[in-house]
This record gives structure tokens, C-alpha cells and sequence, in this order.
């Protein structure tokens, strides 16, 4: 595979578990940034960096970097990702990849006349088992798919000061789990839903705690989900089709799932791919986009996703202060 330099833009937990899968699958990291220049110092010295700024304008700029990797919290994704575009920067940017989808839609006609690929880190699309399960439902062994059922709840200890709970910061269970629920639904459906109905429960801070979503295709398959940032639900998602139903646990970043053939309650078990590579795989899946010219397919799953994310939020009538 060929090695590419990448510039890392944030230094959190999840920005050093992509580190370490760059240095995995790629073999080197050319570049981080992080606004404080002690933190982007030790991130570099922990995971052999190259190149450390505390100036995102200069590394985005480097001529030397291949792709910008976004690890900031979600309301700086856009202003990143326009100006890694504008700069002729392949981008991997973390879930949620923008705040709404007017600014996703603007960063992929730029990307677009650019030849450039964008990519959002939802990890799922880029696990071996879901390439799996996408060929086994799209071969008809449950039959046409007629629902979609999935949860997400994340107890978030109650801190009003914590970002998931900040209006300022893109705060919310839509944004931060309610992405990957979507996700999953819209991956096994034959097109983008176009009824939508729902329902939420705001925090004190004014961001959405738990919420209830009904979606509905013009093929007439469902999605019902229900997203909670106060407790626990199991990360569960089922396609249910006529002649049977798949069923994965933990679904973010699942390597197992179970198939129920309904006629006569057969189940098979499925394994594919490890959780503990993930990141590996998302490593893998952008620079294989950017080796053979790919990787449409899994962008325009973002794009709608981020366009069911906002409808949502317009029923709701919520909008963030700096939108």
C-alpha cells in the first residue's frame, strides 16, 4: 500500500487511537496540531510524529501533506474541512462530519471539482463485517428488507459543563450518537427516507437528552430509533426482512453478527474482521479511495445522513447559536 502523509488536527482520545493505527497501516505520521503547543509536542514524541504545529492555517497549507485528519470537536469540523479542500487536502474528518448539511454539502461541491476525497470516520462502514452483511442482504437470503430497528444509549455522567451537553459545542445525542444509529439504518436501506417523524427531550442546557425517530423510504421500509444520553440502552441493531433478521450487538464497531431465518428459526453466526483494528480499517478504506479514485459510495452515505440529521432537527426547531 502506499504510504501517505497525514496531518493530524486534534489531539483527544480518539485522536490518538487513529495515531496509532497510522502508524500500523501507514507506517508514519507526518504531522500534528493542536492550539496548545505542549500537548501537540508530547502527542508527536508518543506516536513518533515528524511535524508538529500549534497552527492549523500553516499544516493545512503544508504542500507537503496529503490528507488532514479532523479529530476537533464537532462545530470546528466545517471550518476545517473547508479550508483543507480549498487547499487541495484529501480529508478524513470524525463523525458527526458537519453540524448540518448545508455545510456538508458546500465542502463535497468543492471536493468534487477538486478531485479530492472526503470521508467521514463512521467506523461502521469501514468494518469487514458490514461489507459482509451489506452482500448477504442484497443477495435476498432475509428476503426484502422491511425494517430497521436500532438503539443507542450513552448514560453521560451529568456534568452541565461537559461538551456533550454544550449548545456552544455541537452538544447533543443526535450529533454524538444519534449519527451512528442513523447510519446504520440508512446503510441497509435501498434509498434515503423521505417521511420522517420524532420527537425529543431536551438537557437543562438546552440540548437534545433522548430522542424517538421514525423514518420511512419510497420503498416503504422503516427505521424506528431511540437515542438516550441520560441511560443506558444496549447498542443494538436489527434488519428485519421476510424470510429472516439479522441481529449485532455493540454495532459501531461489531465483528459478530446473528442471522434468524424465520421459516424454520435457523440462526448463523457470523464473524468477520477484529474491533480492536477499526481504526486500521478506516486507515485502509481512505487510502485505498484515494489509490483507485473510490469511495462515492460510502460519501454519499454521509450526505444523506446529514440531511435526515437536519430534518430532524428542523422538526424539532432546534438550531445551534452559531448556525
Amino acid at each position: 500500500m502506499k504510504k501517505y502523509n497525514w496531518g493530524i488536527l486534534g489531539t483527544g482520545n480518539i485522536g490518538g487511537e487513529m495515531a496509532a493505527a497510522l502508524n500500523e497501516v501507514n507506517g508514519e505520521i507526518y504531522a500534528v496540531c493542536d492550539l496548545n503547543l505542549e500537548k501537540a509536542q508530547d502527542f508527536a514524541n508518543k506516536f513518533h510524529v515528524s511535524n508538529v504545529y500549534n497552527d492549523a492555517d500553516k499544516m493545512i497549507a503544508n504542500p507537503e501533506i496529503d490528507i488532514i485528519y479532523i479529530a476537533t470537536p464537532h462545530n470546528l469540523h466545517y471550518q476545517f474541512l473547508l479550508k483543507a479542500v480549498k487547499n487541495g487536502k484529501h480529508v478524513f474528518c470524525e463523525k458527526a462530519i458537519t453540524v448540518n448539511s448545508k455545510q456538508l454539502d458546500e465542502v463535497v461541491t468543492i471536493a468534487k471539482e477538486k478531485n479530492l476525497v472526503v470521508t467521514e470516520g463512521m467506523t461502521m462502514y469501514h468494518m469487514p463485517l458490514y461489507k459482509k452483511l451489506k452482500e448477504i442482504v442484497d443477495s435476498g437470503a432475509i428476503g426484502k428488507v422491511k425494517m430497521v430497528q436500532v438503539n443507542f444509549g450513552s448514560c453521560k455522567e451529568y456534568d452541565v459543563k461537559n461538551r456533550f451537553f454544550s449548545k456552544d459545542l455541537a452538544g447533543g445525542a443526535l450529533l454524538d450518537i444519534g449519527v451512528y444509529a442513523t447510519s446504520f439504518a440508512r446503510y441497509f436501506m435501498e434509498s434515503k427516507p423521505n417521511v420522517i417523524l420524532t420527537t425529543a427531550k431536551y438537557f437543562e442546557t438546552g440540548v437534545d437528552e433522548q430522542s424517538g425517530i421514525i423514518m420511512k423510504n419510497d420503498r416503504d421500509q422503516m427505521a424506528v430509533m431511540a437515542l438516550t444520553m441520560r441511560a443506558k440502552q444496549p447498542k443494538r441493531g436489527v434488519v428485519a426482512g421476510e424470510l429472516g433478521y439479522i441481529e449485532v450487538s455493540n454495532y459501531p464497531r461489531a465483528d459478530k453478527a446473528t442471522i434468524t431465518y424465520t421459516e424454520d428459526g435457523r440462526t448463523e453466526e457470523l464473524q468477520l474482521g477484529e474491533t480492536a483494528k477499526a481504526l486500521n480499517y478506516e486507515v485502509e478504506d481512505m487510502q485505498e479511495y484515494i489509490t483507485n479514485k473510490t469511495g462515492d459510495e460510502q460519501l454519499q452515505l454521509s450526505v444523506d445522513v446529514s440531511h435526515l440529521l437536519s430534518e430532524v432537527r428542523n422538526q424539532w426547531g432546534f438550531v445551534y447559536p452559531f448556525e
